[in-house]
């Protein structure tokens, strides 16, 4: 090995929750965690502005600030967090290797890949310019902010009707915006949410912008069989048009499904690999949530550290 190729006991690909939770338990352990923080340092919840169904804060926190803390948390006990992105593995041996943007080789007996999901967007100007101002990818986050108000959700999966079903709840009118003239989701799915009196459900209708200036106060949708353009005032635009796991760069070295979320051995973080293991949204996408990803960082954590033990690394 070249003597300038860095060697660590363990490396933690991403910076969500799941990264610094798993940083702060491998912290802990003595085993000394390089995070790469990757391209979005501290994961989706740098775009959410409020978080309140974390435990532990009772008035609720902002997102990035939440971040702030767990990183400082993690450092604390000796985490070094480098800001740098993974862009390539070699799994083929008993010492992972692991390329960085920089251009950097690093080595480590033990990897925690925690490089969480992207939620899939529209592409309007005005849906991100309101992101986080009325504009959300995930309703059991931010639906309760919007108790009361007319909302609206785009997709015609089962997540789009999981979610307008959860906003039924909170919401007096939740419009459905699907594209076609009829849903992908599953047929219970369907029945639920056409059964359901406060939901409407618009066919062939597509989002042409989301308005408001500061905040959402509506959704401009055109029907794309007739032309016709209707605006619906509403509070909460929530799109449900699917995840995209950031999984990419592990192709061909670890099992995934279909979309390209990873498959652990069921009950544990462990991959096929030898002392690779998962963590958070790159292999949930059932919850989805900060605690979940928290939960899954510790497993992560716990079995890196009973393996090195069992290698008698540590």
């Amino acid at each position: 090995m070249a003597n300038n190729i860095e060697h660590h006991k363990c490396i933690i690909v991403g910076s969500g929750p799941a990264g610094y939770t798993a940083a702060i338990y491998a912290a802990r352990a003595n085993l000394k965690p390089i995070v790469y923080t990757g391209q979005e340092p501290g994961g989706q919840l740098m775009i959410t502005t409020d978080v309140e169904n974390y435990p532990g804060y009772p008035l609720g926190i902002g997102g990035p600030k939440m971040m702030e803390e767990f990183q400082q948390q993690a450092e604390r006990f000796g985490t070094e967090v480098r800001y740098d992105l993974i862009e390539k593995v070699d799994f083929s041996g008993p010492v992972h290797k692991l390329w960085t943007a920089n251009g950097d080789e690093v080595h480590a007996d033990t990897v925690v890949i925690s490089t969480g999901a992207s939620a899939k967007w529209l592409g309007l100007e005005s849906e991100q310019r309101l992101n986080s101002k009325g504009v959300s990818a995930c309703a059991v986050c931010d639906g309760f902010f919007y108790k009361g108000l007319d909302v609206a959700v785009v997709g015609a999966g089962d997540t789009a009707a999981e979610e307008a079903l959860y906003l039924s709840k909170l919401c007096p009118r939740v419009h459905m915006l699907v594209r076609r003239d009829e849903m992908r989701a599953s047929k219970i799915m369907q029945e639920r949410v056409l059964a359901t009196e406060n939901i409407t459900v618009h066919w062939n209708t597509e989002t042409d912008e989301v308005l408001g200036a500061d905040e959402v106060e509506g959704v401009r949708v055109v029907n794309n069989q007739t032309g016709e353009k209707t605006e619906i005032p509403i509070k909460g635009f929530f799109v449900a048009i699917g995840h995209k796991p950031n999984t990419d760069i592990f192709k061909g070295w670890l099992d995934m499904d279909e979309i390209g979320y990873l498959i652990p051995v069921p009950g544990t973080s462990k991959t096929k690999i030898e002392g690779v293991f998962v963590s958070g949204d790159a292999q949930d996408k059932t919850y989805r949530q900060a605690v979940t990803a928290a939960g899954s960082g510790c497993m992560a954590a716990l079995d890196a550290e009973r393996y090195l033990t069992e290698k008698g690394i540590v």
